[in-house]
């Protein structure tokens, strides 16, 4: 008789068993690929956010820095400014025009061995602190009406900033350059109560440099600082189609004392808006530059060029009449080419307010900017491509001229 055949037990997979599992396991596979290409792009456009806002506040940074100082020159004060020059002193350094700011050192006609100080183009220099132009929406070339040497290739539809003053620091001391006979030094005379003739030197003549203070020894120096600031439309090479700010500066350029070529500071600013705020109101109620009293009666126009009026005389010389008081008045005013800034506007500018729109590097797969940016008296966009932009904006008082014009 035979015996019965044991049953065997089977062991392993069954062909649908290990095709189920493949298919799971492929599904988990494309979640988590799924999951890290999520992560990857939200880490990518979480880059670029960072890049624009680091790119925008760099930018408002590096200008708010330069523009703090404009009007700084070394504890001289304009006669036109000076509160203390007396009622019957009149100042003969009010600015007659805009200066060209881009002119060599050599195109200032300054006569050697003269004075600068009795030649109307540095007293405009001094007296305007800064100033503004317009880049004209002009395609395809759009030019300025002065430094296109310097303001090369700007971007349509932008501003051009200038900004004064002297460097805060001594040759030599801290991080200041050290003294360079060959570079353009302002000097101001320290040598007692009553002011000297010439109240301050600006030469690059180390001969000429010999102002005192009291004590008899030489007045510090200190080296002339003028940056222009645009905007480029392109970064390192033309037609890369990246918007740069760009900066040029006066210095010594081999043997020349002039405006170098522009060199580039940030990349993706694509807008760039100046504004001023005018201080052109005294405390009279009388408009400083017009003449014109609360009532419209119009005595004579800017009244910077005549010797200070005071309007309270109790307590003593607290409030001039013809003079402003620091602080801006009406709404804040933009240079254009239509309507360029008068010498008496921008002697009174007292603050600026900058725009400054920023764009990424890389476009966005799938986005479109559809939104519209207001940059002051201008809106731009839509622009409906796939480039991500937020737009900074910052106001910046000029310290060192409307803190001069305070009063009690």
């Amino acid at each position: 008789m035979k015996q019965p055949l044991r049953q065997i037990r089977q062991f392993g997979f069954t062909l649908i068993e290990l095709m189920v599992s493949i298919v799971i396991g492929l599904l988990i596979l494309l979640a988590l690929i799924t999951l890290l290409v999520n992560v990857s792009r939200n880490n990518s456009e979480m880059s670029k956010t960072n890049r624009i806002i680091e790119n925008g506040r760099f930018a408002l940074q590096l200008l708010q820095a330069d523009i703090s100082h404009a009007g700084y020159w070394g504890g001289y004060v304009p006669q036109f400014d000076d509160l203390s020059l007396g009622t019957t002193a009149v100042p003969n350094d009010v600015p007659t025009a805009v200066p060209n700011p881009c002119l060599d050192y050599t195109d200032w006609l300054i006569a050697p061995n003269t004075v600068p100080s009795t030649t109307s183009f540095v007293s405009n220099l001094i007296g305007i602190a800064v100033q503004s132009y317009e880049i004209p929406a002009v395609v395809p070339s759009p030019t300025l009406s002065v430094c296109s040497n310097r303001v090369t290739s700007p971007k349509a539809n932008t501003d051009v900033l200038v900004v004064r003053h002297v460097e805060t620091c001594v040759p030599g001391e801290g991080n200041c350059p050290v003294y360079n006979a060959s570079n353009l030094y302002f000097q101001v005379a320290r040598n007692g109560t009553v002011a000297p003739s010439p109240a301050y030197l600006l030469s690059d003549d180390a001969g000429m440099l010999n102002l005192q203070k009291r004590n008899g020894s030489i007045a510090e120096l200190r080296k002339f600082v003028s940056s222009i600031y645009y905007i480029r439309n392109f970064s390192v090479t033309a037609g890369d189609g990246i918007p740069t700010l760009m900066r040029s500066q006066f210095d010594l350029s081999g043997s020349t004392l002039a405006h170098k070529p522009a060199e580039a500071l940030i990349e993706g600013i694509e807008g760039f808006r100046v504004e001023f705020g005018i201080d052109n109101i005294s405390d009279a109620g009388i408009n400083t530059i017009t003449g014109a009293d609360s009532a419209g009666t119009i005595a004579a126009t800017n009244l910077h060029s005549a010797a200070i009026k005071w309007a309270v005389t109790t307590p003593v010389n607290t409030s001039p009449a013809n003079r402003g008081d620091g602080s801006p008045d009406g709404a804040y005013i933009r240079c254009t080419t239509a309507v360029p800034c008068t010498a008496a506007q921008l002697m009174n500018v007292v603050a600026v307010k900058l725009y400054v729109l920023v764009r990424s590097a890389e476009q966005t797969a799938g986005y479109s900017d559809a939104k519209t940016y207001n940059l002051g008296s201008t809106t731009l966009g839509p622009y409906n491509d796939r480039f991500k932009r937020h737009l900074f904006t910052q106001t910046i008082r000029l310290t060192n001229v409307s803190m001069r014009r305070e009063t009690p």
